[in-house]
């Protein structure tokens, strides 16, 4: 959704409060496709801060189906968003600030987009079902917080393999 900003722009002192949907049902980025099981309204206050400067303060709470990055067992995780960004008017904004402020598109601010920034901006690098997860087996793929699964898990080490290959070659068979 797209909210006119030029009201706050023009006028000095101008504070905008209002709540805006978050439309999307599944979350896309180049990390992946997400399903976006709860949400609120974006909280927005839009405030003049100076001739043709506006600040944008909100708050949006998600949740989204994820997969643990250990066992691939569904999560939910939350996230609880504050937004904080200053906005020009497309009047004085230099060509950087245009390529910082994607969201804004003339004089409109593009809700969708600053939420969606804001997402990959809390990002979280690891997602666990619980901080003991064991993963899956390398070699059946069974989940091991369920229980052994029976495999041979030993690894020889690499740096003795040199060695390994001598004895063999002297083994008499």
């Amino acid at each position: 959704m797209k909210v006119n900003l030029t009201d706050v722009f023009l006028n000095e002192g101008k504070i905008l409060a209002l709540e805006v949907p978050y439309e999307k049902e599944v979350f896309e980025s180049q990390v992946g496709s997400f399903t976006i099981k709860e949400k609120t309204p974006v909280k927005l206050k839009i405030s003049n801060i100076g001739q043709s400067k506006a600040l944008v303060e909100g708050q949006i709470s998600l949740t989204m189906a994820m997969n643990c990055a250990r066992c691939l067992k569904d999560v939910d995780y939350t996230f609880d968003l504050e937004l904080s960004e200053e906005v020009v008017s497309p009047d004085n904004a230099s060509s950087q600030e245009d390529d910082d402020m994607n969201f804004m598109d003339g004089y409109h601010l593009d809700v969708e987009v600053l939420v969606d920034n804001e997402i990959l901006l809390n990002w979280p690098m690891k997602i666990l079902c619980k901080e003991s997860c064991k993963g899956i087996c390398k070699m059946c793929g069974k989940n091991l917080n369920d229980g052994d699964c029976g495999c041979d898990d030993f690894v020889p080490d690499p740096r003795m393999a040199a060695i390994k290959d001598i004895f063999n070659a002297n083994k008499e068979v």
